[in-house]
């Protein structure tokens, strides 16, 4: 019998048993124990956590176009786990509560959907109430599943790792591949009982070929003690479904981010994006790169809303790397939690600088820019593009011969793909000083920067602010962003400069694709059930 029963009959005992007066007690006991039980949680609710990632350097498959044998599958993916199993006991010992691996960390990339299949395991609905380890035998054969677990489980820790999903299906579905089977890139969450808590399809492939596109984006959370956590994986942070709506619409306080990310200079390293989306979303971002310096993959971290915990970036070594920082629960609360930025409040307040005369066309990537030089060691700069206009002033502590910047505007749809709407204010150094080479990548610098201020008339609230270093690295609490847009240097002079830029995206202006997902197709997926459930309410309040 429980306390609240106990409770109870002694009361029916002492007082006249009326309906009124038992339905007044049994209603104020179920309100103290519901306050109670708020209180327990409040009291076993922790404000901050200690978080591990890692960077894998991943042991690949021979390069085969015949399928190998699922012992053989097995037995690479156990070689790649055997690693991740230290560095999870290590953070366990360490003191974290939970710890994220990398995309792909368990097999690699290189597959066809043929080659791919003796890799892939039937990954349940995590409210199936499922503890792998416990019973590996419950969903067919899991052995990958069922070790995660346990060294979830063995070492009470949350892991988060990626593998290959299977979902049987029938050939009747006109979108049923030839094999019966959809596959999917798939992220699982074990907690520290070994239970699966989390499972996400990742929707936003980058030459995946091996895998299939989710009928729509899944927005997959869960709670703990240490705060709700969302989960995406790499490719799917530049677009709005499932980021950013998993930020803005669920609340949640740290996103889980397994990534395979090659990295791409100016804008696109790894470092140099996550901590600014991390800055730019305001939310806790634990971001855990492969390592293979062939294909230029390497960058982790654990960034807050305010900067960055802690990073890595190695392009010298082949081994792996765990990182180790103490998180804000609940950042939102905390006192370091940045305020709401309007990105083209200043931009817009103010009469745009002079134009130079030497301004000209260039390239970063295939995006085409409007570049001005900085001419003097101090002024005042103002690029424009289509709706888009940068404003620079800054102030350099002594300019080297040598060496070239320019401040940069671009607004349109990127790259090859022409998908996704940036639009961008950036002032970076050149590769050489023969302008046709600004804007292609250049990591080493000697141009200090005793002040900067960076701006942009942005048509999107979605901007991420990038500050990037010689030998690329990052500046953490070297640099700020105003609540009017402005993106400035703070305590002092910086260390060399490579590129300090604002990196918008304009969801809305992305073009529509059946495999991109863009942020209203998916919108439409998500009001749809919403919209059937409040026609059934209405009829039946009619009826």
């Amino acid at each position: 019998m429980c306390i609240c029963q106990l409770q109870l009959c002694l009361v029916q005992e002492l007082v006249p048993r009326t309906e009124d007066t038992l339905a007044m007690i049994t209603s104020s006991l179920q309100t103290s124990v519901a306050v109670f039980a708020l209180i327990i949680l409040h009291v076993s609710t922790l404000d901050t956590f200690k978080a591990a990632v890692y960077e894998h350097a991943v042991i690949l498959p021979n390069d085969t176009k015949t399928p190998v044998s699922p012992d053989e599958a097995l037995f690479l993916m156990n070689k790649n786990i055997d690693i991740l199993e230290k560095a999870i006991k290590q953070a366990a010992e360490q003191g974290a509560q939970i710890i994220v691996t990398p995309e792909d960390a368990l097999y690699g990339w290189k597959f066809t959907r043929e080659t791919i299949f003796p890799y892939l395991e039937n990954i349940p609905d995590p409210q199936v109430n499922w503890i792998p380890c416990q019973d590996p035998h419950r969903f067919g054969q899991t052995p990958v599943q069922a070790r995660l677990s346990c060294l979830a489980k063995n070492n009470s820790i949350y892991v988060v790792a990626n593998m290959g999903d299977k979902k049987p299906c029938s050939s009747r579905n006109t979108t049923c591949p030839s094999n019966g089977h959809y596959q999917y890139n798939t992220n699982v969450v074990y907690d520290a009982k070994g239970k699966l808590v989390a499972r996400y399809h990742k929707y936003h492939l980058y030459s995946e070929l091996q895998f299939d596109v989710p009928e729509k984006p899944e927005l997959v959370t869960f709670n703990t003690t240490f705060g709700k956590f969302g989960i995406f994986t790499c490719f799917d942070i530049l677009f709005h479904d499932p980021a950013v709506t998993l930020v803005k619409d669920f609340h949640v306080d740290t996103i889980l981010f397994p990534t395979a990310w090659m990295n791409v200079l100016p804008l696109l390293t790894a470092i140099e994006f996550h901590s600014a989306w991390a800055m730019g979303m305001r939310v806790n971002l634990l971001a855990a790169n492969t390592h293979n310096v062939s294909l230029k993959m390497t960058g982790s971290g654990i960034y807050a809303p305010h900067s960055p915990k802690v990073y890595h970036h190695d392009m010298e070594t082949e081994s792996g790397k765990i990182l180790f920082a103490e998180v804000d629960s609940h950042p939102r609360n905390s006192s370091t939690y940045p305020p709401a930025v309007n990105w083209s409040a200043y931009a817009t307040s103010i009469t745009p600088f002079p134009g130079a005369k030497n301004s000209f066309r260039g390239f970063i990537s295939r995006d085409e820019f409007n570049f001005t030089k900085l001419s003097e060691s101090a002024g005042n700069l103002t690029v424009c593009q289509k709706e888009i206009c940068c404003h620079l002033s800054y102030r350099m502590l002594g300019k080297e011969g040598n060496e070239v910047y320019v401040l940069g505007a671009f607004a349109g749809l990127h790259g090859r793909r022409r998908r996704e709407y940036w639009q961008v204010c950036t002032m970076l150094k050149c590769r050489s000083t023969n302008l046709t080479t600004c804007g292609q990548p250049v990591e080493t610098a000697l141009t200090r920067f005793e002040m900067f201020s960076l701006s942009g008339t942005f048509g999107t609230e979605y901007v991420f602010p990038e500050v990037l270093l010689t030998e690329i690295k990052l500046a953490p609490e070297k640099f700020e962003v105003l609540e009017d847009g402005r993106l400035v240097n703070k305590n002092g002079s910086s260390e060399p400069v490579l590129t300090v830029s604002l990196f918008g995206r304009w969801y809305t202006k992305d073009t529509h694709s059946i495999s991109g997902g863009t942020s209203n197709s998916a919108t439409m997926h998500l009001m749809i059930p919403t919209l059937l459930m409040i026609i059934t309410l209405q009829y039946t309040v009619m009826v």
